[in-house]
């Protein structure tokens, strides 16, 4: 068995030191004489290792005692729609800010529970580049604010926190949470699908204001409460354990790499070592995004004949390259850099890049 570099958007890389835990506790865990996905959530030790996922997340992200954090299902998907059923009263209007497909998607998927307005596109632009504050036409009285930090397809990335007033800034952080420090108080919500830079897929972490939790007043199953979640610890409904016990694992793991300075620092060591060597090309290779708003995280690129697609693909997987195929809206090729993929995964990418370059140039 070997492992490629795996460059997938999502589900992507999980680190190897996590992966090789888990196997080893796979079928007896913390002296339990069972697997932890055969343990009852509601026992002492799932509790603990609740507890413990929740204090060391707390910790890496310094987020306030007035935040609650929970641990939740469905994906981000879900939630662009039970958002708006917790944060809105019937017939409120809220603000999204929309810089690529998935904030489009959030948008879309809010409408028939809030009014939505589009308070800021790039849309007309391709989405090339964030939507220029100059332009932004945000409500004072709106519920809140939406904005997806990180856009996985088009690769745009707000490096600053938007400057909303003190309208609740929510924020769909799946791809670039714990990527580098955050100011957790400037928010009224986070939340994150586990299957970029947390853990496998099926889960949703989310850092919730508490005063936030009572604004759901219209008419709706309990399930789809936050505050009923908060009031339960998460386990409201049988959560998902074996996705809760590998994000606390990454979490330990996030630690002991040095915290989120460490990682902001070999994130752009790694987004940088990419960015040079498509600028560097010679044309050969091309990233159309503005280079102020560009991705750390996602970093889409083009060949200079879209006719050497297949065989860059192929060459690259047989070089021990995962998943670099493009979004099909867009085509072309993507690297995704989350924290578990190593500056070691960026340099052989840039070296096979160069070779690719030197025999089809």
């Amino acid at each position: 068995m070997s492992r490629l570099w795996n460059f997938s958007a999502g589900p992507a890389a999980i680190p190897t030191a996590v992966l090789e835990q888990a196997q080893r506790e796979l079928l007896e865990w913390n002296g339990s004489g069972a697997s932890v996905m055969e343990l009852s959530h509601r026992g002492k030790r799932f509790i603990a290792l609740a507890a413990q996922a929740e204090a060391d997340l707390r910790e890496l992200m310094s987020i306030p005692a007035d935040y609650a954090v929970l641990f939740l299902q469905g994906g981000a998907t879900q939630h662009f729609a039970q958002i708006p059923m917790n944060l809105a009263a019937e017939g409120a209007r809220a603000d999204y800010m929309v810089a690529g497909h998935w904030g489009e998607k959030a948008a879309s998927e809010a409408a028939p529970y809030v009014r939505v307005n589009i308070a800021a596109s790039s849309k007309s632009d391709q989405y090339l580049h964030l939507p220029s504050p100059e332009s932004w036409t945000l409500d004072p009285g709106a519920a809140y604010v939406h904005y997806t930090p990180n856009e996985t397809i088009h690769g745009v990335e707000y490096h600053d926190i938007p400057d909303v007033g003190e309208v609740p800034l929510v924020a769909d952080m799946s791809s670039n949470i714990l990527s580098g420090p955050v100011d957790v108080s400037r928010f009224g919500l986070i939340y994150a699908g586990a299957q970029k830079n947390i853990g496998p897929s099926g889960l949703v972490v989310m850092i919730i204001r508490r005063d936030l939790l009572q604004r759901a007043t219209r008419p709706m199953a309990r399930i789809f409460r936050y505050a009923e979640h908060a009031a339960a610890d998460s386990m409201l409904n049988t959560p998902n354990t074996w996705g809760w016990y590998l994000a606390g694992l990454t979490f330990q793991w996030l630690k002991d790499q040095g915290g989120l300075v460490a990682m902001a620092e070999r994130n752009r060591a790694k987004a940088d070592l990419l960015y040079n060597a498509i600028d560097g090309s010679g044309g050969f290779y091309r990233n159309p995004i503005a280079v102020a708003d560009r991705s750390r995280m996602n970093v889409p690129f083009t060949l200079h004949d879209s006719a050497l697609d297949a065989a860059f693909l192929q060459a690259s997987e047989a070089a021990g390259l995962l998943a670099l195929k493009g979004h099909k809206a867009l085509g072309g090729m993507r690297a995704s850099l989350y924290n578990a993929v190593p500056l070691e995964a960026v340099q052989a990418l840039v070296g096979f890049m160069a070779d690719f370059a030197q025999r089809h140039g």
